[in-house]
């Protein structure tokens, strides 16, 4: 497997998460900054400032549960800890999930 399959996501406490890039493209934003000529696309890693390592990884929790589901019938309910569901909502508005 080549490196170029692989996105590295930074959180705002350096937490770093290394997704496949089919993963990353469920993702309207962060496909939109690697198809680009934005140093993102060249250095595979993207730092998303606004949000802490919690959050980002139940983001990236749900861009692979979105992976694993998306041509299902028989989706199961995505955990949502109600305390990170503002949270959420906000990182899904800006990553356009």
């Amino acid at each position: 497997m080549t490196q170029a399959m692989y996105i590295t996501l930074v959180s705002s406490d350096n937490f770093e998460f290394i997704i496949t890039s089919e993963a990353a493209n469920v993702s309207g934003t962060l496909r939109s900054m690697l198809q680009s000529t934005f140093k993102e696309t060249s250095e595979r890693r993207i730092r998303l400032h606004e949000f802490d390592g919690r959050v980002l990884g139940k983001v990236v929790e749900y861009l692979y549960y979105n992976l694993k589901y998306k041509d299902s019938v028989d989706v199961p309910e995505f955990d949502i800890p109600e305390e990170m569901a503002l949270e959420l909502l906000d990182a899904s508005d800006f990553l356009d999930v």
